[in-house]
């Protein structure tokens, strides 16, 4: 059954940045499994036939599940129907065969080790990038081949116990901003550097060389669990003051928005939509 719109496009456009979270280890339930399965193209089940390890086969099921089924929620679409095309760059968007349908909707997905993340905005574009702190080691040498000397100067200034932290503060929001701008890494990473005047703001600095103002875009950084680094980046769009609404949620069962605190902005007040937790139909977790 097609869900209600949680919140029609033209309000999405002109306020909301929304935030969808899906801890994927929670969704265990056959059946529920089976129903995220029967929304996939012919091309995204036998991609998930292709993946080796159980965890890589469910994180790839209910990501393209979560993208489907919360589109619908904005726009009079099935979620097995949305059709999806990739830029010069590879990157997803929306099959211009929506047309009116989709007015502008626009999305990001992210996913690592047990969360999926995904961005949905209107007529702006958005980057999002989510890492688990723990499961991934740095190889040698990659700080320096990617990021400014500024930002490996400050990274070697870290307390070792905090510098793989450190180190994925600066992914994440490089990782976001690529994503953004629709060019993955054909964007040098070491042509734009992020730093943190006060330890509640981040700043961008734009190489002239990518031709882009750094007053275009604002940037959040959240830990949505303890071992989780999630950073956004947004289209500014003149005039209004972005909000972001983030939820957690199982696709097609149910969602609640979380009061999340970002641990830093670009923003002068950081913009946190603040309403009681709601939770739609009927779940099998304790959201």
């Amino acid at each position: 059954m097609l869900s209600e719109p949680v919140i029609t496009i033209e309000e999405l456009g002109t306020r909301y940045v929304d935030i969808w979270l899906s801890f994927y280890d929670e969704v265990t339930d056959d059946a529920l499994l089976a129903h995220l399965r029967s929304l996939l193209s012919e091309k995204e089940l036998l991609q998930e036939t292709r993946f080796h390890f159980a965890d890589d086969r469910k994180r790839y099921l209910v990501t393209r599940a979560l993208v489907r089924s919360v589109l619908s929620r904005y726009a009079p679409v099935h979620p097995a129907s949305w059709e999806f095309c990739v830029n010069a760059y590879g990157r997803p968007h929306l099959s211009p065969a929506h047309g009116d349908e989709a007015q502008g909707l626009r999305f990001n997905v992210s996913h690592t080790r047990g969360l999926i993340a995904l961005g949905v905005a209107r007529d702006r574009d958005l980057g999002i990038d989510v890492e688990h702190l723990a499961v991934r080691d740095i190889p040698a040498g990659l700080a320096e081949r990617w990021f400014t000397p500024e930002e490996v100067t400050e990274l070697n200034r870290t307390e070792r116990g905090r510098r793989q932290e450190k180190f994925f503060e600066y992914w994440t929001l490089k990782e976001a901003y690529i994503k953004a701008r629709g060019m993955g890494l054909s964007i040098p990473l070491n042509q734009f550097s992020f730093r943190y005047p006060q330890p509640e703001i981040v700043r961008i600095a734009i190489g002239p060389e990518l031709g882009d103002d750094p007053a275009h875009w604002a940037f959040w950084h959240y830990r949505p669990a303890v071992s989780y680094l999630l950073a956004i980046c947004a289209e500014r769009l003149d005039g209004v003051a972005t909000e972001l609404r983030i939820r957690r949620c199982v696709p097609t069962i149910g969602d609640k928005i979380l009061a999340l605190r970002p641990l830093r902005s670009s923003e002068p007040e950081a913009c946190l939509y603040r309403s009681q937790a709601w939770i739609s139909g009927p779940s099998v977790i304790d959201l």
